[in-house]
């Protein structure tokens, strides 16, 4: 099996104690270990894959606590830089009832956006299933450093996975994000969206015709993620739509969610050799979309992540 290799954020996530409630009027916050990339590297790894996050915390006590959750994970930390240059980047969360969220950052820059391309680990990138994220994308040196890995990694026969994962607090010019996000699909080889992501990326209201409007360049997969629906993948070149219902639990907190959909899937292909089709396809969408419920009921991205066992026991039970 190939390497599966995240690159981009990792952050801390305050969650509140209380729901329903403006962020200002929040008493308590509970600190998580976050950021979309690294909770795709840890589900990645806790399906069963060789699974590694590449990025850059602040040389401070919340890039620590960073690096100390993602150890007791059992991922490896090696490809985790420090820097002085800027400070640990934090996102303070607020949770509806049905555990929906909104964000608030603390990050400009933040240490994981001053990553530079000479700190890229090529050995590690050389073949690997790449994942990468819109979060990180903004002009700092970080974004030409995406560039370069997935260039590296296109020219060594590896795979590109890019999930937008809007954050639209973070960019005051959104034609400008909807322009970035636009520029990184063609170079990859599979694209996640949820159902509310898609008009703002490709401008088109109908469904059907904005999932076409995202088989540009190299993209051979199209995932959509329709929360309580389930979810569907379309193939490049075919007519064949794969989908997999979702599983009914009671939401606490759907931070990570979607990323632990996709960390999940992206080991699932890893385990058949890139190759999905009618043989396998509600399979693979069926154990990503139990990961992701299970995250849901729990709160935090990274803490909540279920293993492999313990998501096959829970279809099982369904």
């Amino acid at each position: 099996m190939k390497k599966i290799v995240s690159f981009g954020e990792l952050l801390i996530d305050f969650i509140p104690h209380e729901k329903e409630t403006r962020l200002k009027e929040v008493n308590n916050f509970t600190k998580h270990a976050g950021g979309a990339p690294a909770n795709v590297s840890v589900a990645a790894y806790k399906n069963g894959s060789d699974s590694y996050f590449v990025g850059q915390v602040g040389n401070d006590s919340f890039g620590e606590f960073l690096i100390d959750e993602l150890n007791n994970q059992g991922l490896n930390t090696n490809y985790i830089l420090k820097t002085s240059e800027a400070n640990t980047s934090l996102a303070f969360v607020t949770l509806a009832k049905n555990g929906e969220r909104d964000f608030v950052f603390y990050r400009n820059p933040g240490a994981d956006q001053l990553y530079k391309i000479q700190d890229l680990p090529k050995e590690l990138l050389e073949g690997s299933i790449f994942h990468f994220c819109s979060v990180s994308l903004d002009d700092y040196p970080i974004k030409d450093a995406h560039f370069a890995a997935i260039n590296y990694v296109r020219e060594t026969n590896g795979f590109i996975s890019f999930d937008p994962n809007l954050r639209i607090s973070l960019w005051n010019d959104l034609e400008k994000y909807r322009s970035v996000i636009n520029d990184f699909i063609p170079l990859s080889d599979l694209i996640k969206v949820s159902d509310d992501e898609l008009e703002f990326i490709t401008g088109i209201k109908d469904q059907n015709k904005a999932i076409k409007a995202l088989f540009v360049g190299n993209v051979k997969y199209v995932i959509l993620t329709l929360g309580k629906e389930g979810s569907r993948i379309y193939l490049n070149g075919t007519d064949e739509v794969y989908e997999a219902k979702s599983f009914k639990v009671i939401p606490v907190d759907t931070t990570g969610a979607g990323d632990a959909f996709i960390g999940t899937f992206l080991s699932e292909l890893n385990k058949r050799k890139l190759i999905i089709d009618k043989t396998n396809a509600e399979e693979i969408l069926t154990i990503s979309n139990a990961t992701a419920a299970l995250v849901t009921t729990k709160y935090g991205g990274i803490v909540s992540i279920p293993n492999y066992i313990e998501v096959k026991e829970f279809i099982k039970n369904k």
